[in-house]
């Protein structure tokens, strides 16, 4: 599996991949030869809540030569040295002109930064501030060759379907060019997980999603809200995965959801570092905004941006491990089994809370008090009808409550007798 994986990378890396484009569109279609991805196209101008899908970008060529016409900065050379979504330009402009449409990171003077401006015309180059500082005030022909046009963007899905309609979503990000840990870690490790996936039956349905980052996964949550909603149990994104560094994960916003805990259960056996939930990041953010509020997490293996090469030239072959690649496809099977072996169950008392004691369930004399608590049955049908609304496991209430989870599954069982909750297929 790893030399596949390595030549996947090495036919998508090159490519001046974005929103939108042609260079996007051949990612999909290389990643499609190991995922049967379908493809849903959003227009230009579309409107997605509140935002509004781009126009395309494509690129045939950029540079500047200077006075001696010798290329300083080619486009051709590392696509990083074009600013996302460019507008075209040709003219000749001085040092100092040009010099406000140029992008470096001083403190990194051996790195193009990766800069995009996806909603505002403008154009700009990025360079190493080592090449900043070689400029001499002279003038310099800037070219630009780029289109920005109504098109569209495209997401890539699939899914593996289960007994239940309920789905675990596992979902990537794929709009940046050439990097290596924030862009194909991702979605080599999600192609690769479905390949491993595709042949085992599962309680579960398990979809897969790729989308461009942030205006696509808010594209697809504006055409699928509903069913989203109602099918989805839990959810990871992939993202910068590939370092050599131990597993993280970040939290579900809830941070207690059958997701979160299948995932620290199983990196509970491995050396690993949790990350709490807060409001930036990828799209595992998108998922837990008001009115969506999923609980998917994003498993990594750094904090995005805690690793100095993150969004620059930097971020190349050189910095991934692939087999730490293959060993996030074993993590995310074992999640993945462990998540199917929680149930869910759906009270069948739509109001408050059903009367016990017609049920032969309850005591019909209280006694309770600071000597005489309540018994461990009562206390676990509390926690189970209070919680059984369809959405949340017999794990999740067992790790709640602190109540063993064959003691909760027992009393589920016993309460679905009595025709009090129903267990969802």
């Amino acid at each position: 599996m790893k030399n596949t994986i390595i030549r996947y990378f090495d036919r998508l890396f090159p490519l001046n991949r974005s929103l939108t484009g042609k260079d996007y569109q051949k990612s999909l279609k290389i990643l499609r030869e190991i995922i049967p991805l379908k493809i849903i196209n959003f227009k230009s101008g579309s409107k997605v809540f509140d935002w509004k899908i781009p126009l395309e970008w494509n690129v045939k060529d950029a540079y500047i030569l200077d006075k001696n016409k010798k290329k300083i900065i080619d486009f051709r050379k590392n696509n990083l040295h074009l600013m996302g979504y460019s507008e075209k330009v040709s003219k000749i402009i001085k040092l100092n002109q040009l010099k406000k449409n140029l992008h470096f990171i001083k403190e990194i003077p051996n790195a193009i930064p990766y800069v995009t401006s996806y909603y505002k015309k403008r154009w700009g180059f990025c360079l190493s501030y080592n090449q900043y500082k070689t400029l001499k005030n002279q003038k310099y022909e800037i070219k630009i060759d780029s289109e920005l046009k109504k098109g569209k963007l495209s997401i890539g899905e699939c899914l593996i379907k289960g007994k239940s309609k309920k789905e675990i979503l596992i979902t990537s990000y794929l709009c940046h060019p050439s990097m290596a840990n924030n862009e194909l870690s991702g979605p080599l490790t999600l192609a690769f997980l479905y390949n491993s996936l595709k042949k085992k039956k599962f309680k579960y349905s398990i979809r897969f999603l790729i989308a461009p980052e942030t205006i696509g996964t808010i594209a697809y949550l504006s055409k699928f809200k509903d069913r989203v909603k109602k099918n989805v149990i839990c959810g990871y994104v992939l993202s910068s995965c590939g370092l050599n560094k131990i597993p993280h994960y970040k939290k579900s916003k809830n941070g207690n959801r059958i997701g979160d805990i299948a995932m620290e259960t199983v990196l509970s056996k491995k050396n690993y570092k949790i990350l709490d939930y807060n409001p930036i990041g990828s799209d595992e953010t998108r998922y837990g905004t008001i009115g969506i509020d999923l609980p998917v997490g994003a498993f990594l293996r750094s904090d995005f941006d805690k690793y100095k090469e993150y969004h620059t030239s930097l971020d190349n072959k050189k910095i991934i491990n692939f087999d730490k690649i293959v060993e996030n496809i074993r993590i995310l099977i074992s999640v993945i089994d462990y998540i199917n072996k929680s149930d869910f169950y759906i009270s069948k008392v739509k109001d408050c809370e059903p009367f016990l004691t017609k049920h032969n369930i309850y005591p019909t004399i209280s006694k309770f008090n600071s000597l005489n608590k309540a018994k461990k049955i009562i206390s676990a049908i509390m926690w189970i009808i209070t919680n059984s609304d369809g959405k949340t496991s017999n794990m999740e209430i067992s790790k709640m409550s602190g109540i063993k989870l064959n003691f909760i599954d027992s009393t589920m069982n016993m309460l679905e007798k009595k025709k009090i909750l129903k267990k969802l297929s």
